[in-house]
């Protein structure tokens, strides 16, 4: 059944078109990822399904019986208002339930009457029992019995403990707030769940909890993320919103940009494809124009009517101009870039944060710092800065080690300035071509560098911040989450020019492609039988696996000392043994190469036939009806083979 359906929508403001012709329809169960650039559209397109906002042209459908929920990236109480600050947040939690609560209430009072038998206006016993049932199966219906546990139960997965449910709405921290107002949400499960950025102010252990939640989820959700592992874990369709206008993709993220790939691919072949065609028969009109002869001004103007009916493609828009960072060079450091000795760290005697926290980085090593909201990932980095002090051991840092800082909440930024006042002021013997040219990189053209800062949406403001900092010609970059608040397109820019990076990075992230691609090291401070681990990544690009990997292992090590001992004794591999395993893994690792290039093999005769299919249907094909369609088929066939070598490949 469908729960929402989006019918050629179209929305400006003023003479700025923001986007149209966006249609889509979801079914209960569809979990829609909407990707793409910061400012195209996507917090607008919410608006629009909740009637904040008219749209010009189309129409969105949602069918009467359906609930709305919405997670807002800023402004996260907007619709759930609080009227009493001083309420809990297990509380605030509570009051989401309002007709819960009021149900609960009514029973009460029901129950009161029965006890006393205050029966009023002549109502007999036996109609207050009526009532009270009717009310009773109601309640236990709705989840009335069940709905404080589900409270609790919600808050803690969200990383909230006893002592943070109890906290006053007012002393929450913004992080804390989105966190409460997505587990409102959560536990209130809408039919249709709309959520912006949810995964901002989340940790790596949240964000598993809330994956396999969503992953679940029966009825109907619209998702806007630029986290690709997330969206790679929870969502069944794609929508990309790219050039003011919008393409739906079955699968996820990863799936949904192989197929945009491949769309954009078909698409530029058939344009060409057409445009040869039509320069073939208007040179053949011009020729028989120039011979004048009758019967050949008959062909040409039979050709030339042949020509108008063809239906004319569009050219293929270009993808949008791509990020290109580059950090300037320096000086290369020490080989021993900074120790950290015993460290110790409270904001109070009774509240230790950080104790005896020892380890050392070296020269080009691309450390990340993970672990929960509030173990002490960022204190750790105001430590390394000289923000902090530590009370106990010393920190470090080694020969000729320059350091570069980017600050999560871009604090070093002066609203007053323009974006242009604001980066030539950090480097005024820059020339005004350089400074434009560094802005450039971040998409910030034309007018955009005289905005002024104070006016810049977080992800402009981060994308401000980072340019400032690849001028900077340091070794040391120390990066507290560089990701939060930048779309896709910018991520992999920062990943490109990070991987490219000659010096040392230490980071704290909950991004984890952005984990896995980078990290050669991870310091991970949970409390998992020891302060911290030292994960030091034995393959690329699989770092999120290996810290998963080691944590498991440290929860086994956990249960193992707990548990009494028992002796086992295990024999060492014979070299036979070893042989063989070596064999079999050998010609296991055979088997997958020739399958690939059978793949590969495949792949180009497919290409092939699906070139001269195009052609065909340019060509002599493009009036027979009945060819076409059997072309049209074959061709449908052809791609969704290719999408399937693709992936395997």
């Amino acid at each position: 059944m469908i729960a929402i359906s989006v019918n050629k929508l179209g929305l400006s403001f003023g003479a700025d078109e923001l986007f149209s012709d966006i249609s889509f329809a979801l079914n209960e169960g569809d979990r829609l990822g909407i990707i793409g650039a910061n400012g195209c559209g996507k917090s607008t397109l919410f608006k629009l399904i909740l009637g904040e906002y008219t749209p010009d042209e189309g129409n969105i459908f949602i069918s009467k019986d359906k609930t709305v929920g919405i997670l807002r990236q800023d402004g996260a109480f907007a619709d759930f208002k609080v009227d009493d600050k001083s309420l809990s947040a297990l509380e605030v939690m509570y009051r989401s339930f309002r007709e819960l609560q009021e149900m609960e209430k009514s029973l009460k009072t029901l129950e009161r009457i029965l006890e006393q038998r205050l029966f009023e206006g002549g109502r007999s016993e036996a109609s207050y029992i009526s009532e009270y049932t009717a009310l009773n199966e109601r309640f236990i219906r709705e989840g009335g019995l069940e709905f404080r546990a589900r409270c609790a139960s919600t808050l803690q997965k969200m990383g909230f403990d006893d002592e943070a449910m109890r906290l006053p709405f007012e002393l929450l921290s913004g992080g804390q707030r989105t966190r409460l107002a997505l587990s409102i949400e959560l536990c209130r499960e809408p039919d249709i769940l709309l959520l912006d950025e949810p995964t901002n102010h989340l940790d790596i252990e949240t964000l598993g909890w809330l994956e396999n939640f969503l992953s679940g989820y029966k009825k109907c959700l619209l998702v806007i993320s630029h986290d690709r592992y997330f969206l790679d874990r929870v969502t069944t369709k794609t929508l990309c919103i790219e050039n003011k206008r919008a393409a739906l993709y079955n699968g996820g993220y990863t799936k949904s940009m192989k197929q945009r790939e491949i769309d954009r691919e078909i698409a530029e072949r058939h344009y060409k494809n057409q445009q040869k065609e039509i320069a073939r028969q208007e040179a053949y009109i011009a020729q028989q124009r120039a011979w004048n002869r009758e019967r050949n001004i008959v062909a040409a103007e039979s050709r030339q009517k042949m020509l108008d009916k063809m239906e004319k493609l569009e050219r293929p828009k270009d993808a949008p101009r791509a990020i290109n960072i580059k950090f300037s060079s320096s000086l290369a450091s020490g080989n021993d870039v900074l120790t950290l000795k015993d460290v110790g760290f409270g904001y109070s005697v009774r509240n230790t944060l950080i104790e005896g926290l020892s380890f050392q980085v070296k020269k080009n090593d691309r450390l990340f710092i993970v672990g929960p909201n509030g173990c002490g990932k960022s204190t750790l980095i105001k430590l390394i800065m000289g923000k902090l002090l530590p009370s106990k051991g010393y920190i470090e840092f080694g020969y000729n080690v320059k350091v570069g800082y980017y600050d999560q909440e871009n604090q070093n930024l002066v609203g007053t300035n323009t974006v242009l006042e604001e980066l030539w002021g950090e480097y005024p013997n820059l020339t005004e071509l350089k400074i434009r040219s560094t802005l450039a990189m971040f998409r910030f053209f034309g007018d955009d560098v005289f905005k002024s800062v104070s006016m810049l949406s977080g992800g402009e403001r981060a994308r401000l911040t980072l340019s400032k900092l690849i001028l900077s010609e340091v070794n040391l970059l120390i990066l507290d989450e560089p990701t939060n608040h930048l779309d896709i397109d910018s991520r992999e820019a920062l990943e490109t020019a990070l991987e490219a990076f000659d010096g040392t990075i230490i980071t704290v992230s909950h991004d984890r492609y952005f984990l896995s691609k980078l990290a050669t090291r991870i310091i991970d401070m949970t409390a998992l039988g020891s302060p911290f681990s030292d994960i030091h990544i034995t393959r690329a690009g699989e770092a999120y696996d290996e810290l998963c990997s080691d944590r498991e292992r440290r929860k086994g090590l956990s249960v193992s000392s707990e548990a009494p001992s028992v002796a086992v004794t295990t024999e060492a591999p014979s070299n036979k043994e070893l042989y063989l395993k070596n064999k079999q893994n050998a010609a296991e690792e055979r088997k997958r190469k020739n399958r690939i290039e059978r793949l590969e093999a495949e792949a180009k005769k497919l290409e092939a036939e699906l070139e001269k299919i195009e052609e065909q249907m340019m060509g002599d094909a493009a009036t027979d009806y009945v060819l076409l369609s059997e072309l049209d088929t074959r061709k449908a066939e052809i791609e969704d083979r290719l999408l399937e070598i693709y992936e395997e490949i």
